[in-house]
């Protein structure tokens, strides 16, 4: 079978505020590996001081995301290059209403999802600036289904 893959926890920390550990970055956060899950196979990660598990991607655009981060994206980065949300699901293969939730997720990681494209998809600053600036435009429509978390989230970006 081989030995198990460890991973570095070093930079995660436990999400549940009531926890010791909680907000504890580095070495002796006391996070370990917990097994996979999903058809993605995400880590899952346990607080030793708690005993709670919770994935590597909470607190991310990724969490609850059935896609495969790499789709996720090139989602994101098509709407970057200036496509519609309804080309963008044409060119992508899905539905219009899944990238506007991507959208969503995204606007409410900002910071995040910027420093991606910028690192792993070599974005520049103004291509950036320009589809935050959508994101914004766009927030300002009127959706009944999009959460007023959602229209904060965008609103206090940029």
């Amino acid at each position: 079978m081989g030995r198990k893959k460890t991973i570095d926890t070093s930079l995660y920390f436990c999400p549940y505020q009531d926890c010791p550990n909680y907000g504890k970055v580095g070495p002796e956060n006391q996070i370990i590996g917990a097994g996979r899950y999903g058809k993605n196979q995400t880590q899952l990660l346990r607080c030793k001081v708690c005993g709670r598990t919770f994935s590597e991607r909470r607190g991310t655009p990724l969490f609850n995301l059935k896609a495969d981060e790499e789709t996720f994206y090139r989602t994101i980065a098509c709407l970057v290059e200036g496509n519609g949300i309804r080309a963008t699901a044409r060119i992508m293969g899905l539905d219009k209403d899944t990238v506007c939730r991507w959208l969503d997720k995204a606007s409410q990681h900002v910071e995040a999802v910027s420093r991606y494209l910028m690192v792993n998809l070599h974005f520049e600053e103004v291509q950036l600036d320009e589809f935050w600036s959508f994101v914004r435009k766009k927030g300002r429509t009127s959706r009944p289904w999009r959460s007023s978390r959602a229209n904060m989230a965008i609103a206090g970006s940029g």
